[in-house]
């Protein structure tokens, strides 16, 4: 095995990444450059540099991703409606390659031969950087510690960083694995791992619990353009701070919290618990802009590949040549999807109450019950028919095996066209093809 020089390892600052740190220095004798990500954590991170610093490391890059997450991996999702397993909104799934793509330039910049993670060999976090390095870089070096070491279960963790006197924010009382960004928190670990036990109120960091949400309802307008949210409440915000904002706005309300026991991708189940206050906020508003302003046939087709474009956020293939197309396919369908939401919060609940724009499908003079000049009900009749035909003769194949009688379709009549063909009893009513061939011979 070729010896390893220089690693690039990317680093949060928290029990997995600090052991794993020291155990890279100790194990493989080689240098190593921590990388943090600044996806809007919610914590300063220089202290995150001085720690890195402190454990060995013998450089510390840390990049503001802040708004290039939300611009370019938060957004792409939402337009989609991406929602795996009908609950998750992806939002440890959608930052792993984003903090993959800048890791690796940390590599190339560095001539490093290696990076490394902190994913554990049983989790899909693993997937996820792994394919985006190796998308990036094929000749590029991967180091797993979890697939490697013999340190195997957090509480191990615990020991050897108290040896190595790293101060590690998790304890054996509070064994929570969480993963912070701009759009979410999780949580993993501890007695969640009992999907039967409610998780503890304190656990929760970015919401109140709905019971103690405020008694009065507050309302949020979110104007989206082509399909991308641009202004809350009137006011034009940056992709970042728009979402820091109406999170905000969503947590005070209990909004967003799920509790769930997904698919993972290598094939075992897990619970997970996430927080996603302004995520839920700006689906639901996203859904009611296309609701006016989306053909009918484009939303459907567009539906139809959300489980498909989910899993790949979910199981990593962010950088794959199906994820492309699929990109450019949602892309298009969100031309045109401009305009603005109202949202009602109350108690956990997020509820559209209205919504509008300047390019809506949605007329009035087509729609409503009273009368109308352009819109003729009884054209509806044909349409209706001709879309009932297979079920009908699918209703007198079943008829005649039940009753063993005449399988016969006949055309139903038009009372206001003259040219009608005659009643026969029988069948369906309606024109009776033996009756007119037979005419037809005696003529």
């Amino acid at each position: 095995m070729q010896k390893v020089k220089k690693i690039v390892l990317a680093y949060s600052g928290g029990l997995d990444t600090s052991v794993i740190l020291r155990w890279l220095i100790e194990t493989y004798r080689a240098e190593v450059i921590a990388f943090c990500a600044d996806l809007g954590q919610g914590e300063e991170l220089e202290p995150v540099r001085e720690k890195a610093l402190k454990t060995g490391a013998s450089k510390v890059y840390i990049k503001d991703l802040r708004e290039e997450f939300v611009r370019d991996f938060v957004f792409p999702c939402l337009q989609a409606n991406a929602v795996y397993e009908g609950r998750y909104l992806l939002g440890t799934s959608m930052a792993r390659p984003l903090i993959a793509k800048h890791q690796m330039a940390v590599a190339r910049k560095e001539g490093a031969d290696a990076v490394a993670h902190g994913a554990t060999g049983k989790g899909n976090d693993q997937v996820r950087f792994e394919l985006a390095y190796y998308a990036i870089d094929p000749r590029i070096r991967v180091i797993a510690p979890w697939r490697e070491w013999d340190l195997g279960s957090r509480s191990d963790l615990i020991a050897y960083a108290r040896r190595h006197d790293i101060p590690v924010p998790t304890t054996k009382a509070r064994p929570y694995s969480t993963d912070r960004n701009l759009f979410h928190i999780s949580f993993e670990g501890g007695i969640l791992e009992d999907p039967w036990q409610e998780p503890p109120d304190e656990m929760f960091v970015l919401s109140v619990s709905p019971e103690q949400a405020p008694d009065r309802a507050a309302y949020v307008e979110v104007e989206f353009q082509d399909g991308r949210p641009v202004a809350l409440d009137g006011k034009r915000l940056s992709p970042a701070k728009l979402l820091q904002r109406v999170n905000k706005i969503g947590g005070e309300h209990g909004i967003g919290r799920v509790d769930i026991v997904e698919n993972r991708y290598v094939g075992m189940k897990s619970r997970g618990v996430y927080e996603t206050p302004g995520g839920t906020i700006l689906q639901a508003a996203h859904r009611a802009v296309e609701s006016l302003t989306m053909d009918r046939e484009v939303m459907h087709l567009r539906d139809s590949l959300i489980p498909r474009f989910s899993e790949l956020v979910y199981y990593g293939y962010w950088f794959s040549p199906e994820m492309e197309m699929l990109m450019r396919t949602i892309e298009a369908s969100q031309e045109g999807v401009t305009g603005t939401a109202r949202v009602k919060l109350y108690k956990g609940n997020c509820e559209v109450v209205g919504r509008k724009s300047s390019v809506s499908l949605y007329d009035p003079a087509f729609a409503t019950f009273e009368a109308d000049q352009v819109y003729r009900q009884a054209d509806a009749e044909g349409f209706i028919r001709l879309n009932a035909l297979r079920l009908r003769i699918r209703a007198l194949r079943t008829q005649h095996k039940v009753r063993g009688a005449k399988f016969e379709v006949r055309n139903p009549p038009t009372p206001k066209n003259p040219l009608s063909p005659p009643f026969t009893k029988g069948g369906l009513g309606g024109f009776d093809a033996r009756s007119a061939k037979r005419k037809r011979s005696e003529r």
